[in-house]
């Protein structure tokens, strides 16, 4: 059996989606679960789409995601070039070797009388087709002479070249996840597999590089089916060993109907890129995961459980672990329904097995925070603390804000709760036994609140909230001498007499 290849082949046309990360991740996981090659292949040839800096977006998304091709333009291969823009020699020696057959002809029909044969049938009440019925009756080499057809091409009268199809013929079709289908001939259309600029279209490009860089199995997007029976024809004709298909159900909208968009993203706020992506043309900003504070290998493995599912339901698997595990049969056929709470849950889960020297690394990198008045004990004892609450990096700070800021003002419900006549007084005690105090860790100062609320017949609670609200601001946080350890004994005490000057 030769060797597993396969390919992911995005067009640059705009940021990767998230189904685009999906289609490149079992791709992915597939190659390298056989011990084959992942390749990755720019389909450039929509020129008219085409979006300055969308390749480059694409392959950075890739790396981010750990996502590595073994080929690709970046990396180069033994089938290179990988941009289709760059291959149009090959397209065009496999043109002429088409035009050989039965299966391929040309068609000199001008948009404008295509536009014009639409419109009647419309008026009809039909749907217009160029197929095995109305092909006869066009402007093509079928039914022109062949002195005409060269007449024209002296010409340069423009054309494209269609893919004749088989009359009544019943094709049987087999996918990896969706077992077997068939589909009938006469159901199908005459499609363009080169244009008149002289480019292939998707369809003939696609057959032609999958074979020139020895491809065994294409995994794609469910909207590829109905062309199912024309790629197996086009194999056909060109006298080739087709590889074996396999079509990934939607990604579906958070209700579930519907593939999901960025709209439903802008709608619901949450990203569907992987990262961040600037439209060149409008400014327009769209939000990505790795922005938003998503580390890749957690958004890695919510990806590949939207219809997937490990054995035992594992729901925490590193890349490794999933590429052991994968398998294609094991796809599901029904769209996966995307939610916003589960990959923050992801999220979440993975940031708490992220070392605290790990999470101090990204914690430094989180944007407008101010973290030179603490030194990296201080940071790490910070995040031992607030990482297991936290589901961003950045929330280690947005939550534990008390750490970093002096409240400015005390949650009224919390005042009600924790402060009464006598709480100035004994918080103003407590101060004193803190200043004299040498210890200044966690353990002794427990030790130290306990016996001054003992000493005074209170329960820990009525030094304990009190205390917390002069440290936070609030009755939320870690333990209390978690909190009095990290600020240390000047700031403590600076705060618990402030919170008695300002609150009455």
């Amino acid at each position: 059996m030769s060797k597993v290849r396969v390919r992911f082949a995005p067009s640059p046309t705009g940021p990767l989606h998230l189904g685009g990360v999906r289609t490149a991740l079992y791709d992915y996981l597939f190659a390298k679960n056989q011990g084959g090659e992942f390749v990755l292949r720019i389909e450039d040839t929509d020129t008219a789409r085409y979006v300055e800096g969308a390749e480059d977006y694409i392959m950075e998304a890739l790396e981010w995601c750990g996502i590595i091709p073994d080929e690709s333009p970046k990396h180069g291969g033994k089938f290179a070039p990988y941009r289709q823009s760059e291959r149009r020699d090959i397209y065009d020696k496999h043109l002429a070797e088409i035009l050989k057959t039965d299966y391929a002809y040309l068609a000199f029909d001008t948009p404008e009388e295509l536009d014009e044969i639409r419109k009647e049938y419309e008026e009809n009440g039909e749907v217009f087709a160029y197929n095995y019925i109305t092909r006869n009756r066009l402007k093509n080499s079928l039914t022109l002479s062949k002195d005409e057809v060269e007449r024209l091409l002296a010409e340069n009268v423009p054309y494209v070249v269609r893919f004749k199809m088989p009359i009544d013929r019943i094709l049987n079709l087999e996918d990896i996840i969706r077992g077997k289908s068939s589909v009938n001939t006469n159901t199908l259309d005459d499609k363009v597999l080169v244009k008149n600029d002289g480019m292939p279209t998707y369809h003939f490009a696609n057959i032609i590089d999958d074979h020139e860089m020895e491809i065994t199995h294409v995994i794609r997007g469910e909207e590829w089916l109905p062309s199912l029976g024309l790629h197996y024809l086009l194999y056909e004709a060109m006298g080739w060993e087709r590889p074996q298909f396999a079509h990934l159900s939607l990604i579906l909208k958070p209700e579930g109907k519907g593939k999901l968009s960025k709209r439903d993203g802008d709608k619901f706020g949450f990203p569907v890129f992987p990262l961040n992506f600037r439209d060149p043309e409008t400014g327009v900003v769209s939000k990505g995961y790795r922005e938003e504070g998503y580390l890749p290998e957690a958004f890695i493995n919510m990806v590949a459980l939207l219809g997937w599912s490990p054995a035992n339901d594992r729901e925490i698997l590193s890349l490794e672990e999933m590429t052991k595990e994968f398998d294609l049969h094991k796809v599901h056929k029904a769209g996966a329904r995307f939610s916003k709470e589960k990959a923050e849950w992801f999220n979440h889960e993975y940031l708490k097995l992220t070392s605290d020297q790990e999470a101090l690394v990204l914690f430094k990198k989180v944007e407008d925070i101010n973290l030179s008045h603490l030194d990296d004990d201080q940071l790490l004892k910070i995040i031992s603390l607030m990482k297991e609450r936290a589901t961003f990096i950045k929330d280690i700070y947005t939550d534990g804000k008390f750490f970093f800021e002096a409240p400015s003002s005390y949650d009224e419900k919390a005042v009600k709760k924790a402060w009464n006549e006598q709480t100035s007084s004994l918080l103003n005690d407590f101060a004193e036994a803190l200043h004299g105090t040498e210890i200044f860790e966690a353990e002794n100062l427990r030790h130290i609140i306990h016996d001054f609320a003992e000493t005074r017949g209170l329960g820990m609670g009525k030094v304990m909230m009190p205390l917390r609200l002069a440290l936070v601001g609030e009755l939320k946080g870690p333990d209390v001498p978690d909190i009095l350890q990290v600020l240390g004994k000047e700031e403590s005490v600076g705060r618990i007499k402030n919170a008695v000057n300002n609150i009455s």
